[in-house]
């Protein structure tokens, strides 16, 4: 596979790949058996990243980082890709299943509760008839003991599958995927709320606002108690962060030039 342009914003890499692109390369990595792990990045995760230099060497480590948000197809664009689009999880989800349908490669989903699990899997069943559904978890909301951990493992593995949807939310999904990915030989995706989007559990944010990157304003009038929080933690923040990386980067610039 050809080199992916990409940029560090605040020191975590969002690499300028395409739904074809990120599709293309998860199916060849599944069907040579490789394990790899796939971040879908946003502005929480960003932040995230940003306050635990643990946590950003684990999304670092990834062999994908899409820009799921469209702030960060913004920051793409002002550090020079200019071409970036915007890589969504769960339509990236559909495109892989679509591909891996066709292909015959076969898919677990880890995550969720039973019913919404259950939902998203005759969704897809529906939508592409012949997709292989080999595995599906639905994990307690906790965290889980080493037995259980690893009984899920080795139900995973014994599966068959070589995609897994991983849909345990963030930070937890994508260190789950860096802990796992030595131990189970698939490639781990981590696509957030994909299951209970597509399950119809909650709603997603109209088009035009997606595209106007107010998605997050969407979602907390969805759940305001839940996420206020986040947003008021995070998204001023990485303004104000990401506005002082460009600052830096020019002035370094115009400092090259002179010299």
């Amino acid at each position: 596979m050809p080199p992916i342009p990409f940029r560090h914003i605040l020191g975590m890499r969002v690499d300028a790949t395409s739904y074809p692109d990120a599709t293309r390369r998860i199916l060849a990595w599944a069907q040579a058996g490789e394990a790899r792990y796939v971040c879908v990045a946003n502005v929480h995760m960003t932040m995230e990243a940003h306050d635990s230099r643990d946590f950003q060497n684990v999304v670092n480590g990834a062999a994908l980082v899409t820009p799921d948000g469209m702030p960060l197809v913004w920051a793409l664009r002002a550090l020079g890709v200019a071409d970036a689009s915007r890589v969504y999880g769960p339509t990236l989800t559909l495109h892989v299943c679509e591909a891996a349908a066709r292909e015959g490669v076969p898919i677990a989903l880890y995550g969720g509760t039973p019913e919404n699990l259950e939902t998203f899997a005759r969704v897809l069943r529906a939508r592409y008839p012949g997709i292989r559904l080999v595995c599906l978890i639905a994990p307690p909301f906790r965290p889980l003991t080493p037995e259980e951990d690893e009984r899920y493992t080795r139900q995973i593995v014994d599966s068959g599958a070589r995609i897994v949807f991983v849909g345990i939310g963030c930070p937890k999904q994508e260190r789950w995927m860096a802990e796992h990915t030595r131990r189970i030989p698939a490639v781990l995706l981590g696509v957030g709320a994909a299951f209970d989007f597509h399950s119809g559990h909650v709603r997603q944010a109209p088009r035009l606002l997606q595209n106007l990157g107010l998605e997050w304003l969407f979602r907390l009038a969805m759940e305001p108690r839940r996420l206020w929080k986040r947003y008021a933690k995070h998204n001023p923040r990485f303004v104000a962060l990401f506005l002082r990386q460009l600052t830096t980067a020019s002035a370094n610039s115009d400092q090259k030039h002179l010299s």
